[in-house]
């Protein structure tokens, strides 16, 4: 449930974010006319967003044996890939705000009559359908380590709701900054668990070789299919019996993040002196 919770808020949340500032920034330079345009590329995002679910769905119960233990390797992946770089994004913003209003103004500026709506369409709507897109995948991803659950999604959605509402439209006083903090530690291991997850589906295909496999087994101590270890699954991409392949993934993973977060951090050092 937390997990589908996570993805489904944080993903929500950057999509919140960018049509609130948009929304707000038009409040306060007097441009309401374009607000009407805001509510039809979210109409249509959404629709899209819900089409792209239809179609990875359709494309995704064709699959069989290896077949399936590849594409399911593979989403894995991809959701780990996207995570990392919204993990990224997370790290670097601290000027999420002005950075859309900036867009905003410069299609505000354009000279026909059209193009403002257009490039203010555009921004909202390809806000929606990549975290809409993203979303479809993560859960997917989700689906085949642990199983999805509609009601922490659910929840996710309206969380993330709240917090852009919240913040934009009324008191302003959420700290982005340690919720993006909070959110990327959990994301990091959530990432790291789905590398993991997907070698292991490319060891089950026999694409890959285990090396040592298992490496060990404490199933005895806590199993996947008890509550805990469910849980551990499904959040962190606990494995009771993992190959060192596994292992290694793992590992690698949240090495590299550490790496690329330190770099991060230096360069706003940097920047500030």
């Amino acid at each position: 449930m937390l997990e589908s919770f996570l993805i489904t808020s944080r993903e929500t949340l950057e999509a919140s974010l960018v049509i609130g500032i948009v929304l707000t920034y038009l409040n306060r330079t007097n441009n309401r006319i374009y607000k009407k345009t805001v509510y039809y590329a979210i109409a249509f995002g959404v629709a899209a967003s819900i089409l792209s679910a239809f179609i990875f769905t359709f494309f995704a119960g064709g699959f069989e044996g290896r077949a399936e233990h590849i594409f399911e390797g593979t989403t894995m992946l991809i959701a780990a890939f996207l995570l990392t770089t919204m993990i990224i994004w997370m790290m670097r913003q601290r000027y999420i705000s002005r950075e859309i209003e900036v867009k905003v103004e410069r299609h505000l500026m354009k000279a026909h009559p059209l193009l403002p709506y257009a490039g203010i369409f555009i921004v909202i709507f390809t806000a929606i359908i990549r975290e809409g897109v993203e979303t479809v995948i993560f859960l997917n991803a989700i689906n085949y380590a642990s199983g999805v659950n509609f009601i922490g999604g659910s929840l996710g959605i309206i969380a993330a709701i709240a917090v852009g509402y919240l913040f934009f439209v009324s008191t302003k006083k959420i700290n982005l900054k340690k919720l993006f903090n909070i959110s990327s530690i959990l994301l990091v291991l959530f990432a790291a668990g789905l590398a993991a997850r997907s070698f292991h589906e490319f060891e089950e295909a026999g694409m890959l070789n285990g090396i040592i496999s298992p490496l060990f087994d404490v199933s005895h101590i806590l199993s996947e299919n008890s509550i805990v270890g469910s849980f551990l699954k499904g959040m962190f991409g606990y494995s009771a019996n993992p190959s060192l392949l596994e292992v290694i993934a793992y590992v690698s993973y949240l090495g590299i993040i550490f790496y690329l977060y330190k770099g991060i951090e230096g360069s706003k050092v940097k920047a500030s002196n």
